[in-house]
């Protein structure tokens, strides 16, 4: 006897079809209970919107049951809403008014990490809703239960319905990374003190299993918090530590076997890491392991830093092993003591050095404050997102008002769901949405005029719709969704009003002023996006970077102790230039290229721009390191260093000026660099092992800054 046969979804519908179930049965069931049960029209509207709103518009990154928490929490969110929104409507200009200020907080709260991002589409919505007339406060309390009722619904969908097995942590990525920088340490503290293919390539891949392009969404650690910080910085630790690890295999030393102050530090940089893994998997705190690793690290540096000449100086190939060992041993100590704050908060127990574990002892509002504060710029594409969708808002809701638009409130929802940060794609979007809104404008009429005031027939046939719009619009693109959706909200309003063919003609009218606003500050306000913005970031992250290394190289050049400051003056601004540059390629990696050649400068399909974020990181921690006091000085090595330095600042400038040319210098494509630093391999007569970790740092600067051009013509000598 055969069975029902199984009917299965292409795969490209497969996602969008579960998500098309969950929120119509969560619409459906909050409609239907309102407006047919409870005979509440208005609680009815605000149940179905809840859910479109936060289960269809926003885009809430996660697993069901990760969507479900951002959605319990949003829960109050939506009553301030809903309530402000209410009370602001009674005249225009107050309307227009919180919906400027509103719109901008909604789209700014994207600093707080991609679920804010995601979810605050679906938050104007809420708003934007209750802000259009009728002016009636008597129905505050159906538009909140309405609100209410829609989100629970979608929290219990969301946690029960088609559950999603759970991709692995953040964590569970960096303890794995650290296992892997545990074994290939032990490998190297032991005969034949060298690593494998198979091991270098399983350091490579843990590596980069950690950047932020290769982890879903949801579980980046990219909040403002003290554990989202330490979290990122413990993954950007261990891929220093993993990079660094199969360089120690191309640093032989003449074939004796090292000595016993590095296999004692190796030995312990696999014991935190072990350590360290096993904290990120919810264990105790590495302490023991960190102050292991500690007192091994300084009884290393105190021989390697034995003045020249002496007789138990060591030869300099052994300094340069011992310089890229401690380069080791501080990206160790850095991960330990990121992944116990990560775990355990304020009481971690291995603490960093308060220079670069700088909100280790800092509350949430700071940490928010300083997060606020350094993208309130022009600069900053969320700044830039927030203005653009703001006004745009602001201007649909001030022609909404003054023209008394009928029903301005899909205007507004035009305007918010079409304008895109480039002004291609928002043409794009609009001219695929005019299309789609005209087709679906045409089958409203038609449904309209053959159903006529039959209400139970659009009862029927809104479920069924919706299942087939959020299935499909996905999938099929813009053009269709907005057509699929103009049937969706004709089925709906002709069950709340006396149904007319001129509500297709409403539709199309609202849609075509939403889009032309949208198309208007879409053009007006940073038209190419994070293109731009991610040009100049990096530019200006060079910039920074080639002030650094020269003022870092001077200081360690001078001749006898130097006494160094606790920070060095312009770390602070070249911290800020990476954070700038980090949420423009956040946002450059969503956008759609090419761009056509306008803006400040063509296209530049070959840069990594990757590599340029780590410079900027590995410039801060490697100046940060070499100006540790005590710091010695080069004695007769100075001059060498020093022009190292100059020759690694000056390609970052090189670089810096084909990404961003300015006004009056010409327009060049970005060189391809050598990933080497010429006159790295000298070996000065009498030179400190502080020369040898200089020289490597500078070195390793040049491999990154030789990743960011691929393919371009070499550098002029």
């Amino acid at each position: 006897m055969s069975g029902v046969p199984v009917v299965r979804l292409p795969a490209p519908y497969a996602a969008p079809g579960r998500r098309a179930i969950q929120v119509t049965v969560v619409a459906a069931a909050g409609f239907y209970l309102f407006r047919y049960g409870l005979d509440r029209p208005v609680a009815a509207t605000y149940a179905l919107f809840a859910a479109v709103a936060l289960g269809g518009l926003a885009r809430i990154p996660g697993t069901g049951r990760q969507r479900a928490a951002v959605v319990l929490r949003l829960i109050p969110v939506g009553w301030l809403l809903v309530i402000v929104g209410t009370w602001l409507s009674v005249r225009t200009w107050s309307a227009v008014t919180g919906m400027l200020v509103v719109g901008f907080l909604l789209a700014f709260s994207a600093v707080g990490g991609p679920r804010p991002a995601g979810a605050a589409p679906g938050l104007q919505l809420l708003y934007i809703l209750p802000s259009f007339p009728p002016y009636d406060p008597a129905r505050l309390g159906d538009r909140l239960v309405g609100t209410t009722t829609g989100m629970a619904l979608l929290v219990l969908a969301e946690a029960l319905l088609f559950p999603e097995p759970a991709p692995p942590p953040y964590r569970e990525r960096a303890a794995h990374a650290a296992a892997v920088a545990a074994r290939c340490t032990t490998l190297l503290a032991a005969p034949p003190y060298s690593l494998s293919r198979s091991e270098g390539r399983s350091a490579r891949e843990a590596g980069r299993r950690l950047r932020s392009l290769t982890v879903p969404e949801a579980d980046r650690p990219a909040g403002p918090g003290v554990r989202e910080r330490a979290l990122s910085h413990t993954g950007l630790a261990t891929r220093a530590l993993l990079s660094r690890l199969p360089r120690l295999t191309a640093l032989p030393e003449g074939g004796a076997p090292p000595d016993a102050a590095v296999t004692a530090v190796l030995d312990a940089v696999a014991r935190l890491a072990g350590a360290t893994a096993a904290c990120l998997r919810g264990g105790a705190s590495p302490l023991a392991e960190y102050r292991e690793l500690a007192a091994v690290r300084a009884v290393l540096s105190a021989r390697s830093a034995t003045p020249p000449g002496e007789s138990n100086t060591p030869a300099p190939d052994v300094l340069r092993r011992h310089a890229a060992v401690l380069e080791v041993a501080d990206a160790a100590l850095a991960m330990g003591a990121a992944a116990d704050l990560a775990v355990h908060g304020r009481r971690a127990r291995a603490v960093g050095p308060p220079e670069r574990f700088w909100y280790a002892a800092a509350r949430a509002p700071a940490l928010w404050w300083h997060r606020v504060r350094g993208h309130a710029g022009r600069r900053s594409v969320f700044f830039q997102n927030a203005v653009r969708i703001a006004l745009a808002l602001t201007a649909a809701r001030l022609v909404a008002g003054v023209d008394t638009l009928p029903h301005g409130f899909w205007a507004m929802l035009a305007t918010l769901t079409l304008t895109r940060t480039t002004m291609d794609e928002t043409w794009t979007t609009i001219r695929a949405a005019l299309a789609g809104t005209l087709a679906g404008a045409l089958v409203t009429g038609g449904t309209l005029a053959l159903v006529g005031p039959h209400t139970g027939v659009y009862a029927v046939l809104l479920p069924l719709w919706m299942l087939f719009a959020f299935t499909v619009g996905p999938v099929k693109g813009v053009g269709w969704a907005q057509g699929l959706f103009t049937v969706l909200v004709a089925l709906v309003f002709a069950q709340l009003a006396p149904p007319t063919w001129r509500l297709a003609e409403v539709r199309l009218l609202d849609v075509l002023v939403g889009s032309a606003i949208g198309a208007v500050f879409g053009l007006l306000a940073w038209p190419r996006g994070a293109h731009d913005e991610l040009r100049f970031a990096a530019a200006e992250l060079l910039r920074r970077a080639a002030e650094i290394v020269v003022a870092t190289s001077a200081s360690v050049a001078r001749r006898g102790p130097v006494p160094v400051p606790a920070g060095m003056p312009g770390h602070r601004s070249l911290q800020h230039a990476v954070i700038l540059a980090e949420s423009a390629y956040g946002q450059f990696q969503s956008e759609p290229t090419p761009f056509g050649g306008r803006g400040r400068g063509p296209a530049l399909p070959g840069v990594d721009w990757q590599a340029a974020l780590m410079a900027g990181h590995h410039t801060l921690w490697g100046s940060e390191r070499l100006l540790e006091p005590p710091c010695t000085g080069l004695g007769p090595a100075a001059a060498t260093v020093s022009a190292l330095g100059d020759r690694v600042a000056g390609r970052m400038l090189l670089l810096s000026a084909a990404l961003d040319p300015g006004g009056d210098t010409p327009a060049a494509p970005v060189p391809r660099l050598a990933r080497t630093l010429a006159g790295a391999d000298a070996e000065p007569p009498g030179a400190p092992r502080l020369y040898y970790a200089t020289v490597s740092w500078l070195d390793s600067l040049m491999a990154d800054l030789s990743r960011v051009a691929r393919g371009g013509p070499p550098p002029p000598h």
